[in-house]
């Protein structure tokens, strides 16, 4: 992890050629865009200070702000950002679902979480949903520069902070009986689980934000790879494997 906060914050080198022509030296600089941010906090002086700490920074422009779920979003579509600074406590509680959502509406746009939660669960699901990075908010205004150029360059950071709390669970996990059903691609494991538990269709959209059509074209993947006629053989199946405990 630490090579990863390493690798950052590179400089571009600039050439300066001086020509002689007519008398007069010439700088030919090239034309950098500056990396684009919107910021999603609930709090205002959250957004305040850090886009202050990226004002300052230089290089850096921020486009948009949001406080609630469909602000971010629509700042996020109408801005199209390098990179969105998000927080996972929502509303008073840990939600990574918006996560998901832009990765979905705006899969070019790198998704950095800044958060007070340093739970290694917290900082996994941020990650599988489809964040990129993830940074306390303890950290200091250097390394929230440096994550945001971390993540707009293709780059995954977790903070020093977290990254032991992540990596333990990442063994935990890695540690325990393989997955029953190793054919299943990880976004089929979701929903299997959630056909094991009696879920249907309908309700595991409304869960994942998604189309009802995605959902099924999925259920219809995961019969063919198990070898099923129908729902009932597919939980069947699943909770003899332990599944379905959601």
């Amino acid at each position: 992890m630490n090579g990863l906060e390493n690798s950052v914050g590179h400089t571009l080198p600039v050439r300066i050629m001086t020509g002689r022509g007519g008398g007069r030296d010439m700088a030919v600089l090239p034309s950098i865009a500056p990396v684009t941010v919107v910021l999603a906090d609930a709090q205002p002086a959250v957004r305040h200070g850090v886009r202050s700490v990226l004002e300052r920074a230089g290089g850096i422009a921020v486009v948009g702000e949001g406080a609630t779920d469909r602000e971010v979003v629509e700042e996020v579509t109408r801005c199209r950002p390098d990179v969105l600074v998000i927080d996972v406590q929502r509303d008073g509680r840990m939600d990574t679902r918006l996560i998901g959502q832009i990765a979905r509406v705006s899969p070019e746009t790198g998704i950095l979480v800044f958060s007070s939660a340093d739970d290694g669960e917290t900082v996994a699901s941020a990650i599988h949903a489809g964040a990129r990075g993830y940074l306390l908010k303890i950290a200091d205004p250097d390394q929230i520069v440096r994550g945001i150029q971390a993540v707009a360059a293709g780059e995954v950071l977790i903070g020093r902070t977290v990254a032991h709390r992540f990596c333990a669970l990442v063994h935990l996990v890695d540690s325990q009986s393989p997955y029953p059903f190793p054919q299943l691609t990880v976004k089929e494991r979701e929903v299997l689980d959630r056909i094991a538990a009696g879920l249907s269709n309908l309700a595991i959209a409304r869960e994942f934000a998604l189309a009802s059509k995605t959902i099924s074209n999925r259920v219809s993947a995961i019969f063919g790879k198990l070898g099923v006629a129908d729902r009932a053989q597919a939980i069947v199946l699943a909770r003899d494997a332990g599944l379905g405990r959601v």
